[in-house]
């Protein structure tokens, strides 16, 4: 724990050391922020039932500069929907002589993601500790979170050997050199005090006594306060400064602003410095001050001259954060003045505007004359429409008044919608030569004490429309040992800072002339927000700036979508089409080229959970909203899961109100091709818009999409359907309806898990065959929607559920559009607690077809029948216990996908096809690149020992099967091992833990007096890799080949639908010659004398119904 103790006043809400564990957790980070897995590390709080306090400290630290701050991640989520309550993390500074006082406090906003936030901890000359609080009444575990904490520029300046000091500095009395205009500034720089010694001329006031001669009446009915924190609170750590900027500690005293309990009519105070004689510009009067704005209250500082006039010589607008900024200022006049300090303080909930450490210069010289104030100027002018219709990219004032200040400069006043938020020693400035038309951004050397980059702020913006689109030119220039950087990001209203948009380091030229130009998406945002340039320069001269000019945005208003000639359908070639990046969630998709289903090596979306800079759980794909439809649609596409803990896909449907649907989800390994997806999209009343959502539950694959077409009218019957979301197209029709549930939902009278996922939440279709539900002889009918016919034989793939005595009899039907249905499998036993494997070939014979699964009661009790996971391939049936060699897919093999059984998938792959993860150089069956293994690679994206298992189907009672596979091992800490497994108990068969960097064959005996299954388990490495080939059991015939089992028939293929079956496509095979014939015959004579062609230009997204292809 880096020496940080977890020391809370409550023993049952603490801070605990964790990590994500190996499962998502319904509470607390998806991973760590510095590894970006499960394996990492981080500082979370416990469970809490009662208000309470956990408090973690840092170890004893030393003395800290000026310039000290501590950079930190952050995670506050709400999980549990009982509110965070006003101050669920905050931190403070606790001195050993001292009481604590408050040094920072986020936003109490829920967003399910790392934060950044920098706290700065200022000048402490004695030994401290950190302390970070976090108290609430109610909430779950983790929902507080911290992680990479980082000390920056902490250190003292150090004693320098030379005589002299570089030029433009000085030196302390330690031997230190510190910057000229550091001396006499009110801060402790040198780290011994001296830099502030030797300043009798000086007009200083720290408040510690009294007002110094500051005059705090005012016009207005809001006062300034001379006051402390003790004062104000130390048990509410939103009220307040925390600490003043003297002495840093809650007993310091300042000057205060902020909304008082009862209600004000205005919304500024101001105070006033004792009148003073004229200055002129050799001998301006310098002001030094620092200043507090903290909170949505604070609407910002202006310092007025009041001489014959009153005018502004000063701003610094908005809230800065919990840190004491310095603020310089020249006042040049040649009459009798005094100096206002005028504060805006807004009708928020919390924040306010404090003032320390007021130094004038010795050319402020108190005047013996009384000065009264000059002409008032006018308040600000009235906004002419309600505040949140400002900047939001749609003119409603006349003369667009409401967008003409919001920082685009193709206004006239647009460039002055930028407000230097700067906090450190460089700052930025508005050029603006009215003669020339020329105008930009600059940056330039500012008071400011802090090491941090210089900022400005564009006016509160949006929300945006996803064409949203920032553009501006650039300039970075200097010699050839000056490094510059500028960066764009994104202050959201409701999460804060979000990461750069953009970064630049190095310089674009030389010359006064050298720019580049850039378009950056800001895309679709619902919250308001504001834009911020961020710049440094290691040294700024005249021959080293940093600029931006032509600030513009485009597109950017909500309801502005972009035209898409091809809708949702989209290849990614050209572009998004009709979808855009979700930026409320936590990561895009990429535009990945080179790998794609379209032309091999065009360009698709996709999301690398292996790669180290992605943080958070969820990203998010949206489409452009949609109208409302009174016909059901049909999102066909190709996806791809790839990689042992690849994660969720879902595909959702977003309502005009914000309710989301789950309409399609996969997860767990696919291998390392494209599959097809048919996704029905349900007729809605309302607009709508869909989403592509991955899910980041693992931390080592990639999932991919690609060539998508949305389409009108219902989908055809998918060749995958694991019923998770929804029911495939597929109806129910008969004496009782079929039920889509899962274990969550079902009653006793039905399977507790389904076999997809293998848990409680998974779903299935189910039909109640009891007697007083479905009589004896009663039928109900499951009937897929209409597929189309093929040449070629297919096999229907399903596992089923029959349990209880006289469950009924399940049969499957193919039924073609014309003609008798034809049987294709059939079972009436009572199979117990288990999914079995079934299957049947269908043979159409390009006749259009259905496929039909009839329940017939047989009179039970308290009996079902249920299906799941419906695949149909593209090639005949295997038969069960032959040789797996993996070309095709996995044959009847599966991942388990129980997560309290195993945590990482195998993964079908080739060498040929593999582009990340190490592998053998070929496989066994072919010997080859492009032949294809299943293998479990060690990445450091996973922890070593984690398991995968492979299942084969249940398997009868034997006195002797033979189960032979090659494996490979390059891995010297992996292990393979081999198990059967029956009613829930494992029996080990074997254990390899030797080296075997070539395939190696292995032949196991397997026994059993009970059902059973054969379980290949990988044990995860932390190098190598791990693989299997041409896996095959013999079912009843030992590794001796002696016949071992009773040969038995099985009742579960329909032998006589089979010749039904072959009957009928020959009889259609023939009709369709003779139709053919007869149409050649007649068309042959006007055919000779006439031809035509036709193609379309360009890329054309049709629908695809191949089988898998290669990435």
């Amino acid at each position: 724990m880096c020496g940080w103790t977890s020391q809370s006043p409550s023993a049952g809400y603490t801070w605990e050391r964790r990590q994500r564990g190996e499962t998502l957790p319904d509470s607390g980070p998806s991973s760590d922020y510095t590894t970006g897995t499960a394996m990492g590390w981080f500082m979370a709080v416990s469970g809490v039932e009662a208000e309470s306090t956990a408090v973690l400290i840092s170890p004893h630290l030393k003395q800290s500069s000026a310039t000290c701050r501590l950079r930190l991640r952050y995670f506050l989520w709400d999980s549990g929907h009982t509110g965070l309550g006003s101050a669920p993390l905050w931190a403070s500074v606790l001195r050993q002589d001292g009481q604590p006082a408050v040094v920072w406090r986020p936003e109490a906003s829920s967003f399910r993601g790392w934060r950044e936030a920098t706290v700065f901890l200022g000048r402490i000359p004695s030994t401290f500790q950190i302390r970070l609080h976090s108290q609430r009444s109610l909430g779950q575990r983790g929902d507080v979170a911290i992680d990479h904490l980082e000390f920056l520029d902490c250190a003292l300046p150090l004693p320098q050997s030379e005589v002299e000091c570089p030029a433009g500095m000085v030196k302390c009395n330690n031997k230190a050199c510190v910057d000229e205009r550091q001396f006499c500034d009110g801060t402790d720089d040198c780290g011994d005090g001296s830099d502030e010694h030797n300043c009798d001329e000086y007009q200083r006031c720290d408040f510690e006594d009294d007002l110094c001669g500051w005059d705090l009446r005012s016009f207005s009915d809001l006062k300034w306060v001379r006051t402390n924190q003790e004062s104000i609170s130390m048990s509410d750590p939103r009220r307040g400064p925390g600490r003043d900027h003297t002495n840093n500690t809650a007993s310091g005293h300042f000057l205060y602003v902020t909304h008082p309990e009862y209600d004000v009519q205005m919304d500024w105070a101001a105070f006033q410095s004792q009148p003073l004689q004229p200055t002129n510009s050799l001998h301006p009067c310098k002001m030094v001050m620092y200043t507090h704005q903290f909170g949505p209250r604070s609407g910002g500082l202006t310092v007025m001259v009041a001489d014959k006039y009153i005018y502004p010589v000063w701003e610094r607008g908005g809230a800065l954060g919990d840190v004491w900024v310095k603020a310089e200022v020249k006042i040049v006049t040649n009459v009798t003045y005094q100096i206002l300090i005028m504060a805006a303080i807004r009708d928020f909930e919390y924040g306010g505007i404090a003032i320390d450490s007021i130094i004038l210069s010795p050319e402020c010289q108190l005047s013996p004359v009384n000065n009264s104030f000059g002409e008032i100027p006018d308040g600000p002018k009235k906004p002419c429409t309600t505040p949140e219709k400002m900047c939001d990219f749609h003119e409603d004032c006349p003369g667009a008044e409401d967008e003409a200040r919001c920082g685009d400069f193709t206004y006239p006043e647009g460039s002055s919608g930028w407000t230097d938020s700067s906090i450190g020693s460089q700052q930025w400035r508005l050029y603006k030569n009215l003669t020339d038309e020329e105008e930009y951004l600059y940056v330039a050397e500012a008071p400011g004490q802090q090491l941090t980059k210089a900022q400005t702020r564009s006016s509160l913006l949006g929300p945006t429309g996803p064409a949203c689109t920032l553009s501006f030119n650039y300039s970075l220039t200097g010699n050839l040992t000056h490094t510059s950087e500028l960066s764009v990001r994104v202050i959201d209203s409701l999460t804060g800072i979000e990461p750069e948009l953009m970064e630049f380091k190095g310089k674009v030229g030389t010359g006064e002339e050298a720019w580049q130009h850039a378009n950056i998406l800001i895309g679709a945002r619902k919250q308001r927000f504001q834009l911020a340039f961020e710049s440094r320069a290691e040294r700024l001269s005249p021959y080293a700036k940093i600029r931006v000019a032509e600030v513009k945005y485009s597109n950017c208003y909500a309801g502005y979508y972009p035209s898409s000639p091809t809708g949702l359908s989209c290849n990614f070639e050209d572009g998004m089409c009709g979808w855009h990046q979700d930026t409320s969630d936590n990561f895009d998709w990429t535009l990945l080229s080179g790998i794609d289903h379209t032309i091999g090596v065009g360009r698709s979306l996709a999301v690398d959970m292996w790669s180290p800079f992605l943080h958070g759980l969820v990203g998010r794909l949206i489409s452009f909203p949609q109208p409302s439809s009174s016909t059901d649609h049909c999102l066909f596409f190709f996806y791809k899961l790839y990689g042992p803990n690849a994660g969720t896909l879902n595909v959702k449907l977003f309502d005009s109100h914000g309710y989301e649907t789950i309409l399609w989800t996969r997860s767990g390994a696919q291998g390392n091709v494209w599959h097809e997806a048919l996704c029905s999209v349900p007729q809605h009343l309302t607009t709508f818009q869909l989403a592509f959502e991955v899910v980041r539950v693992g931390f080592d694959g990639r999932v991919a999409i690609d060539d998508l077409s949305f389409m009108d009218g219902p989908c055809t019957t998918p060749r995958v359907c694991s019923f998770e979301g929804q029911q495939c197209g597929y109806s129910s029709s008969g004496a009782i309806q079929w039920l889509h549930r899962s274990g969550h939902t079902s009653t006793t009278n039905g399977p507790q898990t389904d076999h997809t996922l293998r848990t409680h939440l998974g779903f299935y279709m189910m039909v109640n065959t009891g007697a007083d539900i479905l009589p004896s002889g009663g039928k109900s009918v499951l009937t897929s929607a209409i597929r189309q016919g093929t040449t070629n034989t297919e096999c229907v793939n399903f596992w089923y559920h029959m349990e209880g005595a006289d469950p009924g009899t399940l049969q499957v039907y193919m039924k073609p559009v014309s003609g008798e249905r034809v049987k294709v499998f059939s079972n009436s036993r009572n199979q117990g607690n288990v999914w079995y494997h079934g299957n049947g070939n269908i043979s159409s014979a390009l006749v259009d077809w259905q496929l039909e699964f009839e329940v017939v009661g047989a009179g039970g009790t308290d009996t079902h029948i249920a299906i799941d996971d419906i695949f149909i391939s593209a090639h005949p049936c295997e038969n069960q216990g032959s040789k797996c060699t993996l070309e095709r897919d996995m044959c009847n093999w599966n991942n388990a996908q129980d997560i309290s059984v195993d945590k990482l998938d195998w993964e079908r792959t080739n060498l040929e096809a593999e582009g990340h993860y190490p592998t053998p150089h070929q496989d066994h069956t072919l010997g080859t690149e492009k032949g294809y293994f299943l293998f479990l690679p060690s990445s450091n994206r996973t922890v070593a020992s984690l398991n995968a298992q492979l299942l084969s189907p249940h398997l009868p009672p034997t006195k002797g099967t033979c189960l032979r596979f090659w494996a490979y091992k390059s891995s010297t800490d992996s292990q393979l091992k081999v198990w059967t497994l029956s009613e829930g108990l494992y029996h080990q068969l074997l254990v390899v833990t030797e080296v075997s960097p070539s395939w190696k064959r292995y032949d196991l005996n397997l026994t059993s007096t009970l059902e059973y299954e054969i379980v290949l388990e990988g044990i995860k490495g932390t190098s190598g890799v791990l693989a299997l080939d041409d896996i095959e059991y013999t079912i009843g015939i030992n590794c001796a080949n002696e016949v071992t089992d009773p040969v038995t028939t099985s009742s579960n293929r329909d032998n006589t639908g089979g010749i039904a079956a072959s009957v009928i496509v020959v009889m259609l095979l023939i009709a369709t010659l003779l139709a053919l014939l007869v149409f050649y015959l007649r068309t042959k004579r006007s055919s000779l004398g006439s031809s035509s062609t036709s193609a379309g230009d360009g890329f054309v997204n049709e629908t695809y119904y191949s089988d898998l292809t290669l990435f």
